[in-house]
């Protein structure tokens, strides 16, 4: 493998955050983490002392990226909600309106068209029993893929109404 493959293609998956300082690494842990983690098991993915993970866990945590529980040990874990407020910033600033629009609209095709398709309200009034074997994988895939346009509806709906506030003529 060549350097450029190298440096285009995915992180290696025995030290993904190589080449990054401990900053970066100990975020780098905790956007991968899966559940609620201690510093020490921070320290150990990111590959640095507990002390500097400790650091970096109480900047992030002050900046509401992480989300810090106390406890014997503390345990740390990545603030979903930052990160959905943040996209959702993301999409007002970088679409117009209409764009956003657009987009609500396209989505909610989508989630029609898999309500017809199921006769279904939600992904979650679907039982994948009731298909037989031969095509669960795509009824999984199908009601995965409901579930994220459901969630990316919502997300640009609520960038979508930002994106009208904050262009609305102030009256004052």
């Amino acid at each position: 493998m060549t350097d450029d493959t190298r440096r285009d293609g995915p992180p290696s998956f025995d030290r993904p955050f190589e080449g990054q300082d401990t900053k970066q690494r100990v975020y780098g842990a905790v956007l991968h983490a899966r559940e609620p983690m201690t510093a020490a098991e921070i320290a150990e993915r990111a590959d640095c002392s507990e002390e500097s993970a400790r650091t970096h866990l109480s900047f992030y945590a002050d900046l509401g990226i992480v989300i810090h529980h106390d406890g014997r040990p503390a345990r740390y874990e990545r603030n979903n909600d930052y990160f959905e407020w943040r996209r959702m910033n993301e999409l007002a600033n970088e679409h117009t309106v209409d764009e956003l629009q657009a987009r609500v609209s396209d989505l909610t095709d989508q989630i029609e068209a898999y309500r017809e398709e199921y006769d279904a309200d939600s992904p979650a009034d679907v039982d994948v029993l009731d298909y037989d074997a031969e095509n669960v994988d795509d009824v999984y895939a199908d009601l995965g893929d409901w579930a994220t346009v459901i969630e990316e509806r919502q997300l640009h709906e609520r960038a979508r109404q930002k994106a009208t506030s904050s262009t609305a003529p102030s009256h004052g």
